[in-house]
């Protein structure tokens, strides 16, 4: 088939359901209302350091999408959650430009999932076919934006092994999930865990509730403006408890829980109908994804109840295969989440540094395969299981 590649600097301009079509994954991140909320709310943008730039392939016959990568000119490395801020660093003290950069990835959302969103069917060319096809042209878009690289973060290992062949470094790090193991309730869940471990969590539960705090389960749609506000400003407080502003705004979240109906969901803690806190979890494709959280001051435990425990009896009742709580965090390991390793694909255009790169990424791959091995032998399980490769 023959095929026409650009360059779009709106997601607006392309036709949402033809976008939409290309991935089938059921996460919310790489959906169209998703990206579109981002820009319509000027959570990206020139002004941000994040400048649209997808990469968007159609059939020269019609003009039909037929494959896409969400991408951006990044001119600092914030928000991204795989950091390169050493190599930053090195091409600075060499006296060459790091940035703009290339980056295919979802804002400000460190979630493993597609990132090449090919359509099912194409005439003349196998999924395999495409992805090869789209690894080269991340190569060529980066060069014609003089960028100092092409990087792919949070990929599914069918997309990593297309940007290997085409020559980007593979890249491993470490997140916490999980999984759904068939339970019938969350006691059935704690069941499997060695007995100081589930004497643990049931104390800090305990605490919770000692403390007079309920919780509500709200989907995201139903949330009025006044209510978004208030939970938005809990979240916004441990942004700045951390000395950072808030990567989103509450217009986002108003937009993206209405053109997204059934993918945003909130769990409200109050005591005598008060809100003192919440956590945003977005929900698609069999995943539960904890995304922001916060309270109006510090209650003993509450964090651990309203982002961990909150969303495993969510995903117990629902049926969901994966809770995905976010970034890091070693104590989350003692409350049922397993290690699990991450893929992220790295080019550089300049030789030199790309041959440095690759020397450190070996060391480091090593050193993080050894963290997860020696990680998931502290997993609280009665039988200790293997990290998940998810």
């Amino acid at each position: 088939m023959p095929l026409k590649a650009e360059v779009v600097g709106r997601i607006a301009d392309v036709d949402a359901a033809e976008w939409d079509a290309l991935d089938r994954s059921g996460h919310p991140f790489t959906r169209h209302a998703f990206l579109e909320a981002l820009e319509t709310t000027n959570c990206v943008g020139e002004d941000t350091g994040w400048i649209p730039a997808h990469l968007v392939v159609r059939s020269s016959r019609g003009g039909t999408v037929v494959a896409a990568v969400p991408q951006y000119l990044k001119t600092h490395s914030w928000g991204e959650f795989v950091f390169d801020w050493s190599w930053a660093q090195s091409y600075l003290r060499s006296g060459l430009d790091y940035y703009p950069k290339q980056l295919a990835a979802v804002p400000f959302t460190p979630v493993t999932g597609p990132r090449m969103l090919i359509a099912s069917g194409i005439a003349g060319m196998d999924e395999t076919d495409m992805r090869d096809e789209l690894a080269g042209l991340l190569l060529q878009t980066a060069r014609r934006a003089g960028a100092s690289g092409a990087h792919v973060n949070f990929t599914l290992e069918d997309d990593q092994s297309a940007l290997e062949r085409a020559g980007f470094l593979r890249r491993h790090d470490c997140r916490f999930l999980w999984c759904n193991r068939g339970y019938r309730s969350f006691e059935a869940f704690l069941d499997t865990f060695r007995a100081e471990k589930r004497k643990k969590v049931k104390r800090e539960r305990r605490k919770v509730a000692e403390a007079g705090i309920a919780f509500r389960t709200l989907a995201g749609e139903s949330i009025d403006a006044a209510l978004w506000r208030v939970i938005f400003g809990f979240s916004e407080r441990t942004f700045l408890r951390h000395g950072n502003g808030h990567y989103l705004n509450v217009e986002f979240l108003e937009r993206v829980s209405q053109t997204l109906p059934g993918s945003v969901m909130v769990k409200l803690a109050e005591r005598d109908g008060r809100p003192l806190g919440a956590s945003i979890f977005f929900e698609g494709g069999g995943w539960l994804f904890g995304r922001y959280w916060g309270a109006a001051a510090h209650e003993d435990s509450l964090h651990f109840e309203a982002c961990y425990y909150q969303g495993i009896e969510h995903c117990i009742e629902r049926g969901l295969a994966y809770f995905d709580p976010g970034t890091q965090g070693e104590h989350k390991i003692a409350r049922g989440f397993e290690p699990t390793r991450t893929l992220s694909a790295h080019w550089l255009e300049h030789g030199g540094f790309r041959t440095a790169v690759a020397r450190y990424l070996e060391r480091e791959r090593e050193a993080m395969d050894a963290y997860i091995a020696e990680a998931s032998e502290h997993v609280p399980f009665q039988r200790a299981s293997a990290g998940l490769d998810a």
